[in-house]
C-alpha cells in the first residue's frame, strides 16, 4: 500500500521536469541572472563594449565617407586639378597641396584655354594665401584665392547673393572680393555685404557676393574663403618674385563625366609637351581625376572602418570568454542544484538548455544595451568631431546577431559540462 502511494509522486515530478516548455526554462534562466545582478552586468560587459564601438565606428566612419563625398562634389562636377607634383603642407583638392614648390605657371593656365578653347566647361588657375580679413573691429584669419571667373563654375562658387566678379575685373585689376558665408555672418553680422568694404592685408576691397553655406568642414572651409581676380591678388597681395607668375594649381572642368578621364590624358599629354618631357617620371605637374581622388578617399575611409570594426570585434570576443568563464564558475556553485534536478527527472539536455540559454540572454541583453550605447557614442564623437552619423540598420543588425553568436558559441561548453554531470557526485558536492 505504501510502495504504491510513494510511486505516482516521482512520475508527476519527472513529467513536469521533463515537459518543461521554453517560457519555463526561460523563467529558470532569467531568474538565475536576476540572483547576482552585479555578476550578470560585468559578465556582459564586453559584450556591450563590442556591440556600441561596432555600431559606433560604423556610423561615424560611413558619416566621414559621406561628408568627404559631398565636400568633394561641393568642390565642382567634372573636375580636373592641374597641381605641382611635389606637394607641401596645406589644403588643397584631392593629393594637391598647396605650400609646397610651385611649378604651374600662370601661362600654363593661358595655353590650356587656347588650346582647348571650345572643349572645355571653364578653365580657373588659383593662387591661394592666409590672409588677415578685417572688418571695422573685426577681424579673423581666410583663405584667399587669387583666380579668374570661370571659378565660379568650376569650382561650384556661385554666390547666393549679389555675382562674382567678372573678366573686366581681373583686366582692370580691380579690387573686388566675393566672400564665404563665415566671413558674412562674423564680420558683418546682420547687415548686407554687398556693396560694403573689407580689409585683406590692410588693402580695401569691395564685396560683390556672398557664397551660400556650405558647412563648415574644417580645415579650409569654403565658408571661411575670399575669392578676388587673380590680376589684382598678383599686384597687391602675393609676395614678389621674378619670373613668369605661378599658382597654386588650375581647375579645369570636363563637359561631362565621360570625358574625364580621355581629358586628363590629353592635358597631361599637353603639359608634358609644354615641358619638353617624355618620361612621366621627370613630370613636375600632375592632373588629377575628380572621380579618381573621390574613390580613393572613400577606400581609405571605408578600410579604416573595417580595421575599426575588426578591432571592435575582438571586443565581443573577449566579451565571449568572459561570459563562458563565469558560466563555468556558475556550472561549479551550482553543482548541487544540477544534482537535484536531474534526481528529479531533469534529463541532460534539459540542463544543456537552461545553461545555454542563461548564456545567451547574457549576450542578448549586451546587445541590446550596446546598441543603445553605440547610437549615443556615434552621436557624441559625431558631434565632436563635426559628422554627421549615417544610421545603418544592418551594422546593428550583424552585431546583434554576432553578439547572439557569442552566446551560443561561448555558452555551450559550460552548458554541456553542466549536462554531463554525474547526479549521484552532484548531490554529494558540497
Amino acid at each position: 500500500m505504501s510502495a504504491s502511494m510513494v510511486t505516482p509522486a516521482p512520475k508527476k515530478v519527472r513529467s513536469r521536469m521533463a515537459g518543461m516548455n521554453p517560457w519555463q526554462v526561460f523563467r529558470i534562466a532569467w531568474r538565475a541572472i536576476l540572483g547576482n545582478p552585479l555578476r550578470s552586468i560585468l559578465t556582459t560587459l564586453g559584450v556591450i563594449i563590442g556591440v556600441a564601438a561596432v555600431v559606433a565606428l560604423t556610423m561615424v566612419g560611413q558619416g566621414s565617407t559621406a561628408n568627404i563625398t559631398r565636400t568633394l562634389q561641393s568642390l565642382g562636377t567634372n573636375l580636373l586639378t592641374i597641381g605641382s607634383a611635389t606637394g607641401g603642407r596645406g589644403g588643397g583638392f584631392g593629393l594637391v597641396r598647396f605650400g609646397g614648390p610651385q611649378t604651374i605657371t600662370l601661362a600654363d593656365a593661358e595655353a590650356v584655354k587656347a588650346a582647348f578653347a571650345g572643349r572645355l566647361a571653364g578653365v580657373a588657375p588659383a593662387l591661394q594665401s592666409n590672409q588677415q580679413v578685417k572688418v571695422g573691429a573685426n577681424n579673423l584669419n581666410a583663405t584667399v584665392i587669387g583666380t579668374w571667373p570661370d571659378y565660379a563654375s568650376v569650382r561650384n562658387a556661385q554666390p547666393a547673393e549679389g555675382s562674382f566678379f567678372g573678366e573686366a575685373d581681373v583686366q582692370s585689376r580691380r579690387r573686388v572680393a566675393v566672400i564665404g558665408y563665415g566671413i558674412a555672418q562674423d564680420l558683418f553680422g546682420g547687415q548686407d555685404p554687398i556693396g560694403q568694404r573689407l580689409r585683406i592685408a590692410g588693402i580695401s576691397f569691395t564685396v560683390v557676393g556672398v557664397l551660400p553655406d556650405k558647412g563648415d568642414s574644417g580645415f579650409a572651409s569654403p565658408n571661411y574663403q575670399v575669392m578676388v581676380p587673380l590680376s589684382t591678388y598678383l599686384q597687391r597681395l602675393a609676395r614678389s618674385s621674378s619670373g613668369e607668375p605661378r599658382v597654386n594649381a588650375i581647375y579645369v572642368q570636363a563637359p561631362d563625366k565621360d570625358s574625364l578621364s580621355r581629358l586628363q590624358q590629353e592635358l597631361t599629354d599637353f603639359m608634358a609637351q609644354r615641358r619638353k618631357v617624355s618620361d612621366p617620371s621627370e613630370y613636375d605637374f600632375s592632373v588629377q581625376n575628380q572621380a579618381d581622388a573621390l574613390a580613393s578617399v572613400n577606400q581609405v575611409t571605408q578600410t579604416m572602418t573595417l580595421f575599426l570594426g575588426g578591432v571592435a570585434g575582438i571586443s565581443l570576443l573577449v566579451g565571449g570568454i568572459g561570459i563562458m568563464n563565469i558560466m563555468l564558475v556558475s556550472v561549479t556553485e551550482r553543482t548541487r542544484e544540477i544534482g537535484i534536478r536531474k534526481a528529479l527527472g531533469a534529463k541532460p539536455r534539459d540542463i544543456l538548455t537552461q545553461f545555454l540559454v542563461e548564456s545567451v540572454v547574457l549576450s542578448v541583453g549586451g546587445g541590446i544595451l550596446g546598441i543603445f550605447l553605440g547610437l549615443a557614442m556615434a552621436g557624441s564623437v559625431g558631434q565632436l568631431l563635426r559628422v554627421t552619423p549615417v544610421f545603418d540598420p544592418f551594422s546593428m543588425v550583424l552585431a546583434f546577431v554576432f553578439s547572439v553568436a557569442v552566446g551560443v558559441f561561448f555558452g555551450f561548453y559550460p552548458a554541456s559540462r553542466a549536462a554531463r554531470l554525474d547526479p549521484v557526485e552532484s548531490l554529494r558536492y558540497e
